[in-house]
């Protein structure tokens, strides 16, 4: 049980950098930002990249993927680029955040009803197979 509260905590922690970055849009939507944000977000990038290595070591899932993930923090090299883009590739930004926040949130829920089925389910039991039937 231990694995899986620690595994939960991981993938939280994750979900609340990836909520970071929607904070840094959001910046750059209402084109308000300073010196400070453009270093804080691209330590954030470097965060999320990163860390998205341990959450796929830890938990074997189909989406987010790392292409994609990779690609919107890719299209996203800094504030002040992204502020120069027309509002419809921020709002694309924005659409590729939402997809990978909600595979995060799902992974999550997943986390979560396999902590509350205990050790006495088969899919407790077998490790992460049940990520493979649930992914397949």
């Amino acid at each position: 049980m231990k694995d899986i509260e620690t595994t939960i905590a991981l993938v939280e922690n994750y979900t609340e950098c990836w909520k970071q970055f929607h904070h840094f849009l959001q910046l750059v939507r209402a084109k308000k930002f300073e010196a400070e944000d453009e270093s804080q977000f691209l330590e954030l990038k470097s965060l999320l990249a990163q860390q998205f290595e341990l959450v796929q070591a830890a938990v074997e899932c189909k989406y987010p993927t790392r292409e994609e993930v990779h690609k919107l923090l890719a299209e996203s090299p800094s504030l002040k680029y992204l502020i120069e883009m027309d509002s419809d590739a921020v709002r694309m930004a924005e659409a590729r955040w939402h997809k990978i926040y909600i595979g995060l949130q799902s992974i999550l829920g997943q986390l979560k009803v396999q902590h509350e089925a205990g050790p006495k389910t088969e899919a407790a039991s077998s490790g992460w197979s049940f990520f493979k039937r649930a992914r397949a």
